[in-house]
């Protein structure tokens, strides 16, 4: 089963905080769900481990990761990745991430790519784990911005020569290393979401309204339950 990757989101920092930052496993690490690094086998090389739990069952991926190129001049780093797990299950895929100065303060990543996956993992159904896919990513989305801002403002004290870097440091601190055994993916939790995204999709198709449109009657809250059915009155209350 083919999924595909195309996300992207901006940070609050110069891009000479964030290109170091993409093109170091050791770093990226920290920030992804799950994942923890084993080996560095060479400067481009690297061994890893993936975790998923699946209510009683963890299914642990372990693998390589190459940095297949570098482009320090186009901000571009290429990853092929392959890993399996213990039941036979597989995983393959590339990614090409690109790194872009919007202004002096803030940079955008852009990442593009696709996994092969073999194995239980597959039942699934591809919506659902395009799904799960997308909410990783935006988690390791929110983790990345919150590491490399608290950098930035970091860096930005101690060029001003102020105390106010003193927080930015902490929580620099905080983002500097992961746990020392990264926590499962709790899969649960994110195929629900995935879920109530795919039901609202779903429920906005059936009702002939765009996505970015609300109609009565109709809750927009991402966190909803569902959609809000109208109180009808009744004749007695007329």
């Amino acid at each position: 089963m083919a999924i595909e990757i195309r996300e992207r989101f901006r940070v609050e920092a110069p891009i000479d905080v964030v290109w170091p930052f993409v093109k170091d496993p050791t770093q990226l690490v920290t920030c992804m769900p799950g994942a923890s690094l084993d080996e560095v086998v060479d400067d481009r090389t690297f061994i890893g481990t993936v975790k998923v739990k699946l209510g009683a069952v963890t299914a642990k991926y372990k693998g390589r990761v190459e940095y297949s190129e570098i482009d320090e001049e186009a901000h571009v780093v290429r990853v092929l990745a392959q890993g399996r797990e213990a039941s036979g299950g597989t995983a393959k895929g590339t990614l090409s991430s690109q790194v872009v100065a919007i202004s002096g303060d803030c940079t955008e990543i852009i990442a593009e790519g696709g996994v092969d996956l073999t194995g239980r993992v597959v039942q699934m159904g591809r919506g659902m784990i395009q799904g799960v896919s997308e909410q990783l990513f935006e988690q390791f989305a929110e983790s990345t911005k919150r590491r490399l801002e608290a950098a930035a403002l970091l860096d930005a004290g101690v060029e001003s020569g102020t105390d106010g870097a003193a927080g930015a440091t902490a929580a620099a601190a905080g983002q500097a290393h992961g746990p020392e055994e990264a926590e499962a993916i709790r899969a649960f939790q994110l195929l629900w979401k995935a879920f109530k995204s795919w039901m609202r999709k779903l429920w906005r198709r059936l009702i002939g309204r765009p996505a970015g449109k609300s109609s009565v009657g109709v809750s927009e809250d991402p966190d909803s339950e569902g959609p809000e059915i109208p109180e009808v009155s009744s004749s007695s209350e007329r």
